[in-house]
């Protein structure tokens, strides 16, 4: 997602602007992949000292609720990411750096005719390892 589209999206669902906010979407908006809290605090330190986690994880999880940002739990500790807009794909996640690399094969369609009798809402499929520039 852009960041201009993102911050719109905020504004039309309700919420406020602040310039924090709009450094945090930037953020993410400029990297290729997921990031943590505390990646997220040390970036916004300078321009913001003694932002608090609860601030930070706060507006996560609001941008979470409002579809702007993607999280997913990598060794017990969420990560987040701008969503993604294109179309039905999954994510190979670098543990090093958090570069992801989308994938297009789905194993949905592998899986199906083992839960013929359940009712799918969602899944998501994620492949951890080093990317070529950490390995």
């Amino acid at each position: 997602m852009n960041l201009q589209r993102a911050l719109e999206e905020l504004k039309e669902k309700g919420h406020k602007y602040t310039d924090k906010r709009e450094d945090l979407l930037r953020f993410f908006y400029e990297q290729n992949g997921y990031r943590t809290a505390r990646d997220v605090k040390i970036m916004m330190e300078d321009k913001y000292p003694g932002i608090s986690f609860d601030t930070i994880y706060r507006n996560l999880h609001l941008f979470v609720d409002l579809n702007l940002l993607e999280v997913t739990e990598l060794e017990g500790e969420k990560h987040f990411r701008m969503k993604c807009e294109s179309k039905h794909h999954h994510h190979f996640i670098c543990l090093d750096c958090g570069k992801t690399k989308e994938i297009h094969t789905c194993p949905m369609q592998q899986v199906s005719g083992e839960l013929q009798d359940y009712a799918i809402e969602n899944h998501k499929f994620e492949i951890y390892g080093k990317c070529p520039a950490c390995k």
